[in-house]
């Protein structure tokens, strides 16, 4: 048995794929949560997280894995998401805003509750990293749902690290990584102007090289585990003063 069990959702690109990539512990068993197979030798978990259908399949490899798991690491890190439809809300369409509402704001609470029911009474370190953005703080045109949804999951995440102090001991935490050269911001970038008037922000960013590498930030968040945060805390890795 391995001695660090972790869960990525989101592991076949972009952030998910760069902490699949770098994970700290050595032999650690490395499961991808996925509607595409990752690259790599991680195990893959077919998931359409985007389907409440598909959740329990997610909570039983929670239940199944961890049962008389005696290792020295847990952790389930939610980078899934998506920006599709981009787009004033009464303008995009209705099935595809559902979609994204499940997704980012649905799925990552129920996967969430899941995970720390089934890691209750584990005697390892469990922690539980949810990836949240600057949009939950900010108003941009376009972003409706997104921005909503890590909005809700930043106080989802605030409400249960609370919890977690007072029973069950799982280390929950949200990070807002930055601007990340991924191909969600290039998708962004190619998104007409009056379906997301502060693309120019981003383009700039992307033509002033001031996009972070994704391996670089997936290092960062995996640091995040051994800085004695408070449980609940969001953090934006752009504010964060080196350990």
């Amino acid at each position: 048995m391995s001695a660090s069990l972790v869960w990525i959702s989101g592991a076949s690109g972009g952030i998910g794929q760069a902490l699949a990539k770098t994970v700290p512990w050595e032999g650690a068993r490395v499961i991808g949560i996925s509607r595409h197979r990752p690259g790599g030798t991680i195990d893959h978990l077919k998931a359409d997280l985007a389907d409440p259908s598909m959740w329990p399949v997610v909570g039983d490899s929670f239940h199944r894995e961890m049962e008389g798991f005696d290792g020295d690491h847990v952790v389930f890190v939610h980078a899934a998401g998506t920006i599709d439809p981009t787009g004033f809300a009464a303008e995009v369409d209705s099935d595809a805003y559902l979609r994204n509402v499940l997704l980012n704001s649905a799925a990552p609470q129920v996967l969430g509750q899941l995970f720390l029911a089934a890691a209750h009474s584990l005697d390892a370190h469990r922690h539980l990293v949810m990836l949240t953005s600057g949009a939950a703080r900010s108003v941009y045109p376009g972003w409706a749902s997104y921005g909503a949804s890590k909005g809700a999951l930043d106080q989802w995440v605030r409400n249960v690290g609370a919890e977690q102090d007072e029973r069950g001991g799982v280390q929950v935490l949200a990070v807002a990584p930055g601007t990340v050269d991924t191909a969600m911001q290039a998708k962004l970038r190619n998104t007409p102007e009056a379906d997301f008037p502060s693309r120019q922000k981003f383009l700039g960013l992307h033509e002033q090289g001031k996009l972070s590498d994704p391996q670089q930030v997936a290092g960062q968040i995996w640091a995040l585990l051994d800085r004695g945060l408070d449980n609940g805390s969001v953090i934006d890795l752009r504010d964060l003063a080196p350990s």
